[in-house]
């Protein structure tokens, strides 16, 4: 659905621990780093990409934004919010169901450390 999602950070190399460790959780790997990038993915998939803003302006998370990654099973859900949260990251909403969405949609929300609002959602009714 989509070619890439990019966060910005003002220290991605600071932010690589809380990605490397998250998205970990979701089968999401780290594909690049270079200074001022991380790339997470594969060279023929969708990548996350944690980068300096391009402009030289200091990083500000976007009011209503956040990034939504899939997730096999609700366990893996579950491990996404705790990994997020010993690696230095908040709570914006423990994992559950949320059926105002719909009856199988199982999902939790985290900020980075730099304030980044990120999911984790489970559309099945696996484990």
């Amino acid at each position: 659905m989509f070619s890439h999602i990019t966060i910005g950070s003002q220290d991605p190399e600071k932010a690589a621990a809380f990605y490397d460790a998250v998205l970990a959780t979701l089968g999401i790997v780290p594909f690049f780093k270079v200074p001022g990038t991380l790339s997470y993915g594969t060279a023929t998939g969708p990548k996350v990409f944690v980068v300096t803003p391009f402009n030289g302006e200091p990083h500000h998370p976007g009011n209503g934004w956040h990034a939504a990654f899939l997730a096999p099973d609700r366990k893996s859900v579950d491990a996404f919010h705790a990994a997020a949260l010993k690696a230095g990251g908040t709570s914006e909403g423990e994992p559950g169901l949320r059926p105002h969405y719909h009856p199988n949609y199982y999902g939790a929300y985290v900020r980075d450390p730099e304030g980044n609002k990120l999911q984790a959602v489970c559309h099945s009714s696996k484990g």
